[in-house]
């Protein structure tokens, strides 16, 4: 999921693109899938959740999926790759992504606060009072949770130590975000009491964890200082070029075709469901 990555979008369009690899030759035997190296989305080998209903989504449509691989984050996928007709479908958008044409939502998924399941924090709101005693909260670069550090006041006492989790490296020539792995690591390991990350990213990590952690969901009515509403859940679609409407009809017939299969392999990540609103 995307979210927060459109407010760092202006500066991104600055940046040097890489040289464009070879074009796939299309068929209508094959579903062209745009896809990062961005566990646990999406992997290569094909063990990323995303991947997986990729595969199912194309079945349904009876079409081989074709992976064109990038060699650099996803949210350089519909600039550099869909609108290049190097492929034709980025998995995990949010649903009405202005950048392109998107399906209907194939599940919606929120935010989660990441703690030790001994500690019994039992934490769901970013107005709990003991959130302004810790020393560390990890979350990620332009997302909600950073949004509402600013809000309770921790911004300025937890910059050092969100740097630190991308090993204090510059944003200025590259796109940079906290890998959604350290920040259940530091749950885990006790230097951090608990984080804020989008359920799907984490929740593989979450799971697998030898030291047992919780995922608690964010209450859905945060602002923030200015009173606006900064969302916690967000619906999830898949985007094609926005003049490829034939492409978006099939493939939302072929997400109500799949949706069980869908389903039970975001069940299967340890994802908390929650109905889509669009």
């Amino acid at each position: 999921m995307l979210v927060g990555l459109a407010l760092c979008s202006s500066s991104l369009m600055t940046l040097a693109a890489p040289a464009s690899p070879a074009p796939v030759v299309e068929s209508n035997d094959i579903l062209r899938v745009c896809a990062a190296n961005q566990p646990p989305y999406s992997i290569k080998g094909g063990g990323g959740f995303e991947n997986k209903i990729a595969v199912v989504v194309g079945e349904a449509m009876g079409r081989q999926v074709q992976f064109v691989w990038s060699s650099r984050p996803a949210i350089y996928l519909v600039q550099e790759y869909l609108n290049k007709n190097l492929c034709d479908v980025v998995i995990g958008l949010d649903t009405n992504d202005p950048r392109v044409l998107t399906t209907k939502p194939y599940y919606r998924a929120g935010y989660v606060f990441i703690t030790r399941t001994a500690d019994h924090l039992d934490i769901h709101s970013w107005s709990d009072p003991r959130l302004l005693k810790f020393d560390h909260i990890a979350v990620g670069f332009y997302t909600p949770g950073e949004e509402m550090l600013k809000k309770i006041g921790k911004y300025d006492d937890d910059f050092n130590y969100e740097k630190s989790l991308v090993n204090f490296r510059s944003a200025r020539n590259e796109y940079i975000q906290v890998d959604p792995a350290r920040m259940v690591s530091e749950v885990a390991s006790g230097n951090a009491p608990i984080a804020a990350a989008f359920s799907p990213e984490v929740a593989r990590q979450v799971r697998e964890s030898s030291v047992p952690l919780t995922m608690t969901p964010v209450d859905d009515n945060t602002v923030n200082a200015d009173g606006q509403k900064v969302p916690q859940t967000f619906d999830q679609s898949m985007g094609v070029r926005k003049d490829d409407s034939a492409l978006a009809a099939q493939l939302n017939a072929a997400l109500v075709k799949a949706a069980p299969d869908i389903e039970a392999i975001l069940k299967d990540e340890g994802i908390p469901l929650l109905k889509p609103h669009s």
